[in-house]
């Protein structure tokens, strides 16, 4: 066994020790203490890994949500990193791409109920029509990669939450938050290309308001045993404006309000769907998804 200090908090936890260097908490083996015991030679060597993997653990726990609670304020904010201009025009669909949204129409979308999508076209954009809900695609998605470009009002209204929000809902379940995070402080957990509830973003890469953002999104579906059980969960990597901010992270579950459920068993493949927040004109351009099964 070994032991990991919160950085919520200085209680001590007990965890096990299953491999040479844990994933998560990135603890020493049972293997590697038997060999620094026997090998003395090694002990400059075992030292440095250790030490790699104390300060590693204490990243790890720094994002990982179960050693936070949800829209905790006390965590770190993300470091805030310029990603350079915004691109003049929108990215080049690939030629296997589903284009969902080039700007035309809205033909691929639609609300919940089955209405037509009924948010505003302007220009090369879609805009979040406020009161009139979500959108999502009447094609449904499993494993994919999701390229699309949004912008927040330019005008600049609200603050926190109340500025910019929308969501980017992976098989209408699992969040990427979008949000005006550019000077705005809010809970880390819910700030632009956030797991909501769940992972603040490795960095801040938001644009100001009035410019084009992008993510570019790899996501893998969670798959469920033939009991309805998880076997492997969600997980995905984003990148926000060409930078990482998420690097195969596994969501904890559906992405909910102010809560962390767990897993139900779904089908293989859901539509995309897009948040009506109720709260800022956020708009959508340049819209494809590549299959990834």
């Amino acid at each position: 066994m070994c032991l990991s200090v919160s950085p919520a908090d200085s209680t001590r936890a007990v965890v096990p020790a299953t491999s040479f260097l844990d994933e998560d908490l990135f603890c020493p083996s049972p293997v590697l203490v038997s060999v620094m015991a026997a090998s003395s030679w090694l002990l400059p060597v075992a030292l440095v890994v250790v030490g790699v993997s104390l300060s590693t653990s204490a990243t790890a726990q720094a994002r990982h949500p179960v050693y936070w609670e949800i829209h905790d304020t006390s965590r770190a904010q993300p470091p805030v990193v310029d990603p350079g201009p915004a691109p003049a025009e929108p990215r080049p669909a690939p030629s296997d791409a589903v284009v969902l949204f080039d700007g035309g129409d809205l033909d691929a979308w639609e609300h919940p109920d089955g209405a037509p999508a009924a948010w505003t076209l302007r220009d090369n954009h879609v805009e979040v029509d406020t009161g009139r809900g979500d959108i999502q695609t009447k094609e449904a998605f499993g494993d994919m990669q999701l390229h699309l470009e949004w912008m927040t009002n330019p005008s600049v209204t609200g603050r926190g939450q109340g500025r910019g929000n929308s969501g980017v809902f992976l098989m209408g379940t699992y969040e990427v938050q979008v949000l005006d995070s550019y000077d705005n402080p809010t809970y880390p957990d819910g700030q632009a290309a956030a797991l909501y509830g769940q992972y603040p973003p490795l960095v801040n890469a938001t644009r100001p308001p009035g410019e084009w953002q992008t993510y570019d999104i790899t996501f893998r579906r969670p798959r469920f045993d033939q009991n309805g059980s998880v076997a492997t969960p969600a997980r995905v990597t984003v990148y926000h404006n060409g930078v990482l901010v998420q690097d195969r992270v596994e969501f904890t579950g559906p992405t909910a309000h102010h809560d962390r459920p767990p897993y139900e068993a779904h089908a293989a493949r859901l539509p995309l769907r897009l948040q009506d927040h109720g709260d800022g004109a956020v708009r959508y351009r340049n819209i494809w998804v590549r299959e990834l099964e």
